[in-house]
Order: structure tokens, then sequence, then C-alpha cells
């Protein structure tokens, strides 16, 4: 087998120019599949990563209008919800009563809108949520100093803001606790002590207009109900469940609970979701997308087989008097079916090697050029090789069979 590896080698290189257009169809298919995997798996990982960072397993729990296909569903239901469509602090508790070995936190939000402030001669947009104290493990902010916002806080009208925030209305002052701004809300104007200061994070998105982000200000939800005029109850809730817990089985437990209470409400319902669900869509689409258009460059592998099987007849031509010799001189039709199919293979191999290094090439260029961190697929890299190996087998068959039934007599005469 080392000679048949060494005689292959040989021949590749007497011939260089001809043995790299012989495998330049399985340098390029090798090299397009593993780049488009190594893109897709990028973006796929960079995706799963960044929802895992905003909370891919928390369940979102809000109200929904209940459809004409709904049973007791009116066809044209309250547009807006009414208190008694609201999520109580009743329901909650015997939320946590029933499922709490399940849950870590339930955070709770409203969002009041936006509004602008103005210190002097400084000015900032921000937008007004109220939230409760578990909504700090949601949320995971950054607290550069001062705290985050706490139940017991009820209906003060404090609030925390971010960094970027107290730059823009008190630039150069180190510490801003206890200060107060002024901001317009739905035509009133709301006064605010700041308690705590967070770091803002970009979401990654790129301005149009190059203005100044729009940063978040935490108030207590008591003080966003009672400014609102809201009864008692809340759209929408977040749960985070327990550490090691099943989130698809407990996302479909907290709907089916909630839902009770809707039994008999004829214009809305509840609906849980999470971005674990989304995120796992995503990805069966993402996946999907890859292999088809992975599948379409491997197309080209088909062609470079042609190519391979095509040189290898001309050699078999070239090399007519050498296996008249051989055969002459004992070498049974194995021997020479064996030689002719491990040059077809070390062709085909050598043209994976190379396509391999393209690929991993491409697909580092083409995740460093969509902002993501390049992850070559060590399956598809191996599939490659076993694919380059196969491809060299099956298509050196015919020319390494044609080989060994050549008629030695005829083959000493030819030429």
């Amino acid at each position: 087998m080392m000679d048949n590896i060494r005689l292959a080698f040989a021949s590749l290189f007497a011939n260089k120019l001809r043995a790299l257009l012989t495998m330049l169809g399985i340098i390029i298919g090798i090299g397009a599949v593993i780049g488009i995997v190594t893109v897709g798996d990028s973006l796929t990982g960079s995706i799963t990563d960044s929802m895992n960072s905003m909370g891919a397993s928390n369940i979102t729990v809000s109200l929904q209008r209940k459809s004409s296909t709904d049973q007791g569903a009116l066809l044209f239901g309250r547009s807006n919800p009414e208190a008694k469509d609201l999520i109580t602090p009743t329901m909650i508790e015997e939320y946590k009563s029933q499922f709490g070995d399940q849950i870590d936190t339930i955070a709770l939000s409203r969002q009041m809108g936006s509004g602008q402030v103005e210190v002097e001669e400084n000015s900032a947009n921000i937008t007004i949520t109220g939230v409760n104290g578990d909504y700090k493990t949601v949320a995971n902010p950054t607290m550069l100093y001062g705290r985050f916002v706490q139940d017991s806080d009820n209906q003060r009208m404090l609030a925390v803001v971010s960094d970027v925030f107290v730059e823009e209305i008190f630039p150069g002052q180190q510490n801003v606790l206890g200060e107060s701004f002024d901001v317009v809300v739905n035509n009133a104007i709301l006064r605010f002590y700041i308690v705590g200061v967070y770091e803002y994070q970009s979401e990654g998105m790129i301005s149009m207009d190059n203005s100044d982000p729009v940063t978040t200000a935490y108030i207590p939800v008591e003080a966003a109900r009672k400014l609102l005029g809201e009864s008692e109850g809340y759209q929408s809730l977040t749960v985070v469940g327990a550490s090691g817990q099943d989130n698809t089985a407990l996302m479909e437990q907290t709907e089916d609970f909630f839902a009770s209470y809707y039994t008999h409400n004829n214009s809305y319902t509840i609906a849980a979701s999470s971005l674990e669900s989304m995120m796992s869509t995503l990805t069966e689409m993402l996946d999907t997308i890859k292999l088809a258009v992975a599948a379409i460059a491997a197309i080209s592998l088909l062609v470079g087989g042609i190519g391979v099987m095509n040189i290898m007849l001309v050699s078999i031509t070239e090399r007519t008097r050498e296996i008249g010799v051989r055969k002459a001189l004992g070498a049974p039709n194995s021997a020479i079916r064996v030689q002719f199919i491990t040059e077809s293979v070390v062709i085909c191999l050598a043209g994976g090697a190379l396509g391999i290094a393209v690929g991993i090439a491409l697909g580092a260029w083409g995740a460093g050029m969509l902002g993501y961190p390049a992850r070559p697929s060590i399956t598809a890299i191996a599939i490659a090789v076993g694919f380059s190996m196969a491809i060299g087998v099956f298509f050196g068959y015919y020319p390494a069979n044609k080989a060994a039934k050549l008629d030695p007599i005829e083959a000493l005469r030819y030429e």
C-alpha cells in the first residue's frame, strides 16, 4: 500500500498543473461547503449567545385577545383590557403557591412611556418603566453605584438611571444619588429622585441619525400604576424558572394555570412564550437554509469527481505499456486496480485538504464581515474528508477496473 501511495504522489508531482486543475472542482466544492457551514454556525451560535444573555429561558406571560375561533369569544372583543381583564396579585400569589419549587422569581413591569428631561442647558430622552425588585434578575443591569428598585419602595418617586443619562444631564458630576429631574410624560410633569446608576449596554442597533441613545429609567411599579391611574393588576409578567427546570414544560403549565382564570372572559386570555422556543424555531430555519445552500455548493463535488475520472482515464492511456509490463511480470488484476484507486483517492484527499483550508479561510472572512466570531465545524470537516475518500473510490473504480482488465500482450504492443 505504501508503494502505491508513493507512486500516486510521484504521479501528482510529475504533472503538477494537471493535478491542480483536476483537484479544482474538489477544492471549490469542499471549500464552499465548509465556508457556508462555518458562517451558518457562527451566525446561529452568535444569535443563540445573544438570546441566552437576554434570558432565553425566561417565560413571558401576557394578555392576549381571543380570536373568533376561541370558544365563547366575541367577534369584536374589547381592544383595550379593563380592570377585570388584568392579571391580579391574587392570581400571582396562587401561582407562586402551586409552582413555588419550579420558579426562581416573578418580574413585573409596566411601560409608562417616553419623555424628555431638561436640566438647565442639558437634555435627554428617556423611557420610563415601572418594575418590581425581582425585575433586576431579568434585566441583569450592572450597577455602578446606588441600588436598584426594591419592592419596599412602593409608590415613592424614585428612579434608577443609566450612566449615559447621567453624563448628558449632569456632565462631570461624580455622584448623582439624591439628585432630581423633571420629565414630561403623557402631558404631566413628573419629578423623580435618583437612587441608583447602571451601566448602559448597547443592543447593537445602529442609529441612523447618530442621535444619543434613548435609555431606560426604572421606577417602582406601584408608582407607575398610581401615576397611570390604573387598577391593581398587570398586563404581563416574566417568570424565571428555577435552575435545572424544564422550561418548556413550565411554560405550558404556566399558560394553562393563568388561562384557567379566563375561561369565562369573552375578550381576553393568557399566552405564555419564551425566547427559547423562538430560538429553537429560528435555529431550525437557519440550519435548513444552511444545508440547502451547502447542498447546492456540493454539486461542484460531482463535477470534481468527473474530472478525477477523466484524468485517471488519461493516465491509464499514458501508462498502458507500464501496466502491460507489470502484468507480464505476474502482477494480479487486484494489484493494478488498487494502484489506480489509490491514486484517485490521493488526488481527492489532496484536493480535500486544500478545500478545507480554503473553506476555513472563507468561513472566517465571511463571519468576520458579518461581525461574528468564526466557528469552523469539526463535523463538516470530518464529513468533507470522508466524502473526498468516497469520491476517490467511486470515480476511480471504473478507470482502475479498466486498467486491471487490459490484456498484457496488447498493452505491451501499445505505441
